[in-house]
């Protein structure tokens, strides 16, 4: 990645115009373009004596990495200076874009899941950036192929949010012969609590009596995950 330059505190248009990030971009690619430079583009303008350049920069100080810059919420986000609302929300929906070409990516790869990695490649991008629990299945049809994911529940989990009756109301609606539950981990400890593994233990039971497997428990916290098949809570 290209080395962040220093804050320049004056407008872009007064820059020689091959210093221009969107001349840059034409000319060089967006490959070649600093993340502060790029993110420039989206801002679109400066505000005050800051450029749109020197307010990517201020971004990319405060929250460090881009992870961390495209999980910040809206309020994180406008506590820069030089962002507003309007900035913000750019920078959101340019971050979801992302996020949801790398699950359409994962989706046509794994259509059937040979590993939990594949599960996991397919739910990171959908919720392990999210700052509240999310509790979703995967549908498989009798030869294994993925079908589709369902969100059950959203909010801290428990037995009565999480009711097998909703869970596999689901499956047999879509004809779904497994599934494969998935939850994320707000706070990015990725071990199962004593709820998450009543939670499993109690679907799997259901499961086996209505004959339709539960294969694994994925955790996901940001871009990691644990299987709760592999590591033995089931």
């Amino acid at each position: 990645m290209k080395k962040e330059n220093q804050l320049k505190r004056n407008p872009i248009t007064e820059w020689p115009e091959k210093e221009r990030p969107r001349e840059k971009l034409i000319s060089l690619g967006a490959e070649n373009l600093a993340s502060s430079e790029l993110l420039a583009i989206l801002i679109s303008t400066g505000s005050g004596k800051l450029s749109a350049v020197d307010i990517g920069i201020l971004l990319l100080q405060k929250f460090i990495t881009l992870e961390n810059l495209a999980n910040a919420s809206l309020s994180e986000l406008t506590g820069v200076e030089g962002i507003g609302p309007a900035k913000a929300i750019t920078l959101q929906a340019a971050f979801q874009l992302a996020r949801n070409r790398q699950k359409e990516i994962a989706e046509r790869k794994f259509v059937y899941f040979k590993q939990p990695k594949d599960v996991a490649n397919i739910f990171i991008p959908k919720i392990g950036h999210l700052k509240q629990e999310v509790f979703a299945v995967a549908l498989l049809d009798s030869a294994g192929k993925y079908m589709e994911s369902k969100t059950i529940t959203t909010g801290t989990l428990n037995t009565s949010l999480v009711h097998p009756r909703e869970v596999f109301k689901v499956a047999i609606k879509q004809s779904a012969s497994s599934i494969i539950l998935i939850h994320n981990h707000p706070s990015g400890d990725l071990n199962p609590s004593q709820q998450d593994c009543e939670i499993t233990g109690q679907l799997v039971d259901a499961g086996n009596l209505i004959e339709i497997r539960v294969h694994d428990h994925l955790i996901i916290a940001g871009d990691k995950y644990l299987s709760m098949k592999e590591k033995g809570f089931m």
